[in-house]
């Protein structure tokens, strides 16, 4: 019997052919492909090739040329059937039987595909056409939504007394068109009535780009009805196992490494509407490890960026810990917060692309780093609390499957602990204490910190050293009107400052107007200031801390620089990109 197209066209979409290449011969990437010495024959120069882009592997010295079944047979010897039950095991997908069961669920599956096709093909193109449909339209024109991502999308939008029910009962079941979750009976009126009626909808599609649930968001303000609700589990539909837009964003796996998880549909859509397309979303549930390995399978690195306010920031937390499991150390998982009651939408609307992926680069924290950072807001710096905080970071290293990060990460929260701690210092053979704050300014000084980014915390130290020596910077100009900063507010007070500076009257730091939150923000943050204390009458060394920051602030430009030029030499390959990349590389060696 044949394997049904279906199962197979799942498998190839689920493995990439560099991915199960790889379980036999070692790959380098060239470009858009993969090279590495031919499994066909003994060779010292590489001639096989795999292109995950179109699906295939060639060995130039052979001539065998085939997809991931051909390899798996030629290589391991196996019949057909033989590597499609490999490879469907390596892809996480249960065996095909060809039992009478598996032939019912065929068919049955057939029919679930017609019947959400129609059904998203008909509220679609309503929403385009209808002339009664404009509310809907107009709610997504406030969302800064066009014909564009709606097209793109396949977004919907189901009056609120539909009769689709009708139609599609003269080709199917009942029972049939109930167990696709899209209706449900009921009980009083004695009718069957459409789950998602009054709804923009948004068709939740498998790996193979088929419509088989939706996600639903009122239009209007009724604070009876959940604002989103999603499709039921089905025999064809769990939630656990799916992810939002992961059809479209797999395709670009092969030109960008990494992938940003997000909460909610109209995040996806956002993002892609400024051009950041390799975006998915979780349905609704807590992150499952089955939805991290079907990333892992396509991405080297899943940023999750989830909503900037307490209910995105618990969701994180939960992620953290089921996702930290599947760790590997050719993987990472990291995190992204956005500035409070912003979501990836609304931010990228705002400030644009380029400032949504600077905002990653400066931004983004490493899954390890996170959960550290979480429960040790939660430690009251005593022996019973931090021993719990100890013991609950080895229990979550515990889970991490694989064995060397397992270490890897054990040892970084062991390390991080000895440092909260005082402990004794085997090179100067004494002891020292940690100044401790008081619990409640100790807590809320951590929390408010968290919110800011390295190169934030630069730049106030540089303000702060700019603000208190006035003086002897207005005397030596030069050293500060060349230096750069990277955040958009603090980057227009320095020029301000600089720009009055440069004025032949004195100026005091009352001539700088500065706001008052921004200057207690600045005091209370900036690292520079326990430095500053104990060399405020040295100008020398306040002109070598100034080196310092400046040398600093100029790494972080350099190294934004090079992450980009590494991005662009890894598609175009040119001599040029390399030279300037080689450039800006020395450039950082010698600060």
């Amino acid at each position: 019997m044949k394997y049904p197209k279906e199962y197979l066209d799942e498998i190839k979409n689920r493995l990439k052919v560099s991915t199960v290449v790889s379980k036999t011969v070692s790959l380098k990437k060239r470009g858009k492909e993969y090279v590495g010495l031919s499994p066909f024959k003994n060779e010292k120069t590489p001639s096989f090739t795999v292109n995950d882009e179109k699906e295939f592997y060639h060995c130039f010295a052979t001539s065998e040329h085939g997809n991931i079944f051909d390899f798996v047979m030629k290589t391991q010897n196996l019949k057909f059937g033989e590597a499609v039950k490999y490879l469907a095991q390596l892809a996480g997908m249960q065996p095909y039987m060809f039992s009478k069961q598996d032939e019912e669920r065929e068919k049955k599956w057939n029919e679930y595909k017609s019947i959400f096709s129609q059904y998203v093909d008909f509220y679609h193109n309503e929403l385009l056409k209808n002339e009664n449909y404009s509310i809907a339209r107009d709610y997504l024109k406030n969302r800064s939504l066009g014909k564009d991502e709606v097209k793109k999308f396949k977004i919907g939008y189901i009056e609120k007394s539909p009769n689709f029910f009708e139609k599609l009962k003269k080709d199917y079941s009942e029972q049939t068109l109930v167990e696709t979750g899209l209706f449900y009976l009921d009980e009083k009126k004695k009718i069957y009535v459409e789950r998602f009626r009054g709804r923009i909808i948004f068709p939740i599609n498998n790996i193979s780009g088929q419509p088989i649930a939706l996600g639903g968001r009122i239009i209007e303000n009724l604070d009876y009805l959940a604002k989103y609700i999603n499709s039921p589990e089905t025999n064809f539909f769990k939630k656990g196992s799916n992810l939002y837009n992961l059809d479209l964003a797999r395709k670009l796996s092969n030109k960008i490494d990494h992938v940003y998880l997000v909460e909610g549909y109209m995040d996806v859509v956002g993002l892609s509407k400024n051009g950041i397309d390799n975006a998915v979303a979780n349905l609704g549930t807590s992150l499952t490890d089955k939805q991290i390995l079907i990333l892992n399978q396509f991405f080297n690195d899943i940023i999750i960026c989830f909503d900037g306010d307490e209910s995105g920031y618990k969701a994180a937390v939960r992620a953290a810990e089921n996702s930290i499991k599947e760790l590997k150390p050719e993987k990472q998982i990291s995190f992204l917060f956005l500035p409070d009651k912003e979501d990836p939408d609304s931010y990228v609307n705002k400030n644009g692309k380029i400032n949504f992926i600077d905002f990653t680069k400066r931004s983004k924290l490493s899954i390890h780093q996170f959960i550290f950072s979480h429960y040790k807001k939660q430690t009251n710096n005593n022996p019973s609390s931090m021993a719990i905080f100890e013991k609950k970071l080895k229990s979550i290293a515990s889970t991490i499957k694989d064995d060397f990060i397992k270490k890897y990460v054990l040892e970084y929260f062991l390390e991080k602990i000895a440092e909260l701690t005082p402990h004794f210092n085997q090179n100067n053979k004494k002891f020292y204490t940690k100044k401790i704050k008081s619990l409640e300014s100790t807590k809320k000084y951590f929390k408010e910190s968290q919110s800011l980014t390295g190169v934030e915390l630069k730049e106030f130290s540089l303000l702060y050293l700019v603000i208190n020596k006035l003086d002897l910077l207005q005397a030596n100009i030069h050293l500060i009107e060349n230096i750069k900063l990277f955040t958009e507010f603090n980057k227009k007070i320095f020029e301000m400052i600089v720009e009055k500076l440069k004025s032949d009257s004195q100026i005091t730091i009352q001539d700088l107007n500065l706001d008052i939150q921004l200057a207690e923000k600045i005091n209370k943050f900036a690292p520079i200031k326990h430095i500053l204390k104990n060399q405020s009458d040295d100008d020398q060394k306040i002109i070598e801390l100034l080196e310092d920051i400046s040398r600093d602030l100029m790494n972080y430009d350099l190294e934004f620089r090079i992450q980009e030029l590494e991005s662009k030499f890894s598609l175009d390959m040119s001599e040029s990109t390399f030279k300037e990349l080689k450039e800006l590389k020395k450039k950082q060696n010698l600060n």
